[in-house]
């Protein structure tokens, strides 16, 4: 199943996308579905999945284009990031002259970065560097503290896709990278959360970037250095995980800031991240507008 999260009717419902991705079942059809958000959905566990497919067969089909489709997870309570982590990127960060750490380089998104998976995303007004990161994402479903790896599949609710837009001198200036990371708009997602029992914990899926229809990235999400597993073993042992929580698995090889020149995103260009089942999702940049506060409990 294709979880999503969208807008119709001057309210934020919960959504089944099609196969195809033209389409959704309006969940919200069902009384008790209509009071959830996605956390709340993903808190209830294995009876809501169920629920959910019994009443996307009976729900009427909306178009896409009668909706505005949300971030599957608009308001997630952390969004954990981890960097090199496809061996393509870290051999060009390396030749960059950068070391790498042996454990996974994780870093904090602040969640009012999140927008939708077709929001326009904004050019800062106080830097040039702005770059794209295509990344395969973990959603979790079930709370947990010291996970096991060969258990960590019972804790993913599924998978979704990011782009981790970065603003390269903002990251670099910091260790945490958290302000090159965090700007307003830096974290569209989506389309959908692509269930984990439709691909199991360790999928092996097809992740490709494109701006303007030019392909700059394309690796397997098989390929991670660290995998779904040991990623959630390992952040577990600090902190609870919580259902909504999302995991950016890191980008393949091909960023800007590796291109010789570097190239960097500017106004009107058009990012495409691709993945394999999820589907794709696509972002204009556009210069930071006047007067934007980010607030993803209403969107426009």
């Amino acid at each position: 199943m294709r979880l999503a999260t969208f807008h119709h009717s001057g309210r934020e419902k919960l959504g089944a996308l099609s196969e195809s991705g033209d389409a959704l079942a309006d969940l919200s059809a069902d009384a008790e579905l209509a009071a959830l958000d996605m956390v709340g959905a993903l808190s209830a566990g294995a009876g809501f999945l169920e629920r959910a497919v019994r009443i996307a067969k009976q729900s009427p089909q909306l178009s896409l284009r009668e909706v505005r489709l949300m971030a599957p997870v608009p308001r997630p309570r952390k969004i954990l990031a981890v960097g090199l982590n496809y061996l393509n990127h870290i051999a060009e960060v390396q030749a960059q002259g950068r070391s790498i750490p042996e454990v996974p380089l994780v870093f904090n998104k602040q969640v009012t970065s999140v927008s939708g998976p077709h929001d326009d995303i904004h050019l800062p007004r106080v830097s040039g560097q702005l770059d794209y990161e295509g990344e395969f994402a973990i959603v979790i479903g079930r709370r947990g503290r010291h996970i096991p790896e060969e258990r960590a599949g019972e804790f993913i609710a599924g998978f979704t896709i990011v782009n981790d837009f970065s603003v390269r001198d903002w990251q670099m200036a910091s260790p945490t990278f958290t302000l090159g990371k965090s700007f307003d708009t830096h974290c569209p997602m989506g389309p959908a959360i692509l269930t984990i029992d439709e691909v199991g914990a360790l999928p092996d899926l097809d992740l490709a970037t494109f701006v303007n229809g030019e392909r700059r990235q394309r690796d397997s999400t098989a390929k991670l250095k660290f995998p779904p597993a040991k990623l959630l073993a390992h952040l577990s042992k600090v902190m609870t995980l919580e259902p909504g929580d999302i995991i950016p698995t890191g980008t393949p090889g091909g960023v800007g800031a590796a291109m010789q020149p570097q190239q960097w995103l500017r106004a009107g260009d058009v990012v495409r991240v691709e993945v394999e089942r999820i589907g794709f999702i696509e972002n204009t940049v556009v210069p930071e507008p006047d007067g934007h506060l980010a607030d993803p409990a209403h969107p426009s």
